[in-house]
């Protein structure tokens, strides 16, 4: 234990900065690092997790650097990224909460402030936007104190700075706080030790393959180790810093890219490193595969289910993207989830839909192939592409309503089992049945639907019916039938068959 405390040394913070939508976060960063990153986000808003570095001066401290180390996180805003908010504050070692001063507290100013909390990090409030004339700080202040936040001068502890983005005013004084925060901290790390940390982000590119942006929480990567995360395995040779520059080394609270995983790893799971393949290979048959998402059962009666394929750039934001969409459900209507990945919109995506009812594929900052367009024109699929994701649930809302519009109740008037197939021409089929529940009637107006494995395949009619060799108009429950049924669908022993009534 004692040699291993000789090896610990003082690391950089890791500092999330964090707030409502809009209310200058990334204009902070850039003010800080001297990069215009917001301008290259689409509608001017962040969307996706961004880890950067800067060396800041140190005016207050007392280790007698000049200047100091400091990793960012910058998380987006919007409501639908609560996820990517709660998993930096839980990498993170300080917080800045970031509060427009001429707009005050907002629905994420508060999530934001509980994900801080239930981190248990210490945490700094920027009031932002002091260069506007309606800019108000002791209102936010109070704000916060009917919040029950109290901060300095308020009743509490927690440390405020006015500041402005826009011009830099007041942006020192803030770093200053942040660095005194981290220093009550006693921040070490071993730099001796093989690099462990946290999954910032992953994505599937058309050129590079899968890649990760990863957060080293201790130790050192090197070209030539393996990273582990979860079931992904990874060899380090594309090995880049938070610029996309190519290195050879990083060491604890660097923000870095991997390339070349063989799995897309998890967004917030831990990774390992280790000098020989052999090592990490036995390190990863030791974690168990993450569950693929559980799909949603279909309901039945009267419920609209949408059946939904989602892609986005990376991994974040395909979460961000399904936390949005889910709002949009309420009693009548279920979004059945069938796919949720990274990457363009493929052939393979269309055919998973092309045999549900009424499907859609939504596509956030993604393409599409040009083999998937066409396969999209032939089944009529819906599909929307959007590089702003709040385009897309109100794209997806108006949708709902149409279908709720246009929605017909089913009444199932009754199930049976197929028993035996005795001719098949063209596509007229005779088979015989037994009924299961309900009754089997011959009516033009009633719609025959065929299922496999619970899965609908497909539609089609009965033309005749029979019970112990007489034409009849309908068979009940527990009986035996023969049946001659029009079809697209070739029918199989096994298959269930149901008798729907249109109203």
């Amino acid at each position: 234990m004692k040699k291993e405390n000789q090896n610990l040394i003082s690391r950089s913070p890791v500092v999330v900065v964090m707030g409502h939508i809009d209310h200058g976060k990334s204009k902070l960063l850039d003010y800080i690092r001297n990069a215009n990153i917001v301008e290259k986000e689409a509608g001017g808003i962040t969307q996706h997790i961004g880890a950067y570095e800067a060396e800041v001066k140190c005016n207050k401290t007392e280790h007698g650097h000049k200047t100091r180390k400091i990793t960012f996180l910058d998380t987006p805003g919007h409501e639908a990224f609560s996820q990517m908010r709660l998993r930096g504050a839980k990498v993170a070692d300080v917080a800045i909460l970031v509060i427009a001063s001429d707009e005050g507290i907002k629905p994420q100013t508060l999530e934001a402030y509980e994900a801080i909390k239930s981190a248990g990090i210490p945490f700094i409030i920027a009031l932002n936007k002091m260069d506007k004339n309606n800019a108000d700080p002791e209102r936010v202040k109070s704000q916060l104190t009917e919040k029950q936040i109290f901060v300095e001068g308020y009743g509490g502890n927690i440390p405020t700075t006015n500041i402005s983005a826009k011009t830099g005013d007041g942006v020192e004084e803030l770093l200053d706080i942040v660095l005194l925060l981290t220093e009550m901290e006693n921040l070490t790390a071993n730099s001796e030790e093989s690099a462990s940390g946290i999954i910032i982000e992953s994505k599937l590119g058309s050129r590079r393959g899968i890649s990760a942006t990863l957060l080293i929480q201790n130790g050192t990567i090197k070209k030539g180790m393996f990273v582990v995360s979860g079931c992904a395995i990874a060899p380090v040779r594309i090995f880049e810093d938070f610029q996309g520059k190519s290195i050879e080394s990083a060491t604890f609270s660097s923000p870095i890219k991997i390339i070349g995983f063989d799995k897309m790893p998890v967004v917030g799971s831990k990774f390992e490193t280790f000098n020989s393949k052999k090592e990490a290979e036995g390190a990863k048959t030791k974690v168990k595969p993450s569950e693929l998402p559980k799909v949603k059962p279909l309901s039945e009666g009267e419920k609209i289910i949408i059946p939904l394929v989602i892609k986005s750039d990376v991994m974040g934001s395909v979460e961000a993207l399904e936390y949005e969409i889910k709002k949009l459900e309420k009693d009548e209507v279920v979004l059945n989830i069938l796919r949720k990945d990274t990457g363009k919109i493929t052939e393979d995506d269309i055919k998973l839909v092309s045999g549900a009812k009424n499907p859609i594929v939504l596509g956030f900052n993604v393409s599409t192939d040009a083999s998937a367009e066409t396969l999209i024109e032939r089944f009529n699929i819906s599909i929307f592409v959007s590089n702003i994701i709040y385009k897309i649930s109100e794209w997806l809302e108006t949708e709902i309503e149409k279908r709720k519009q246009e929605s017909i109740t089913e009444k199932i008037i009754g199930s049976a089992k197929i028993l035996k197939i005795f001719s098949k021409t063209k596509n007229k089929q005779v088979l015989g049945g037994e009924v299961l529940q309900g009754k089997i009637v011959l009516d033009k107006f009633y719609i025959l639907k065929i299922k496999r494995d619970d899965a609908e395949i497909g539609e089609g009619k009965i033309l005749e019916l029979q019970h112990n060799k007489t034409a009849v108009k309908e068979v009940d429950q527990g009986k035996q039938f023969g049946a001659m049924i029009e079809s697209k669908i070739e029918i199989a022993s096994n298959d269930i068959i149901e008798i729907i009534e249109k109203i």
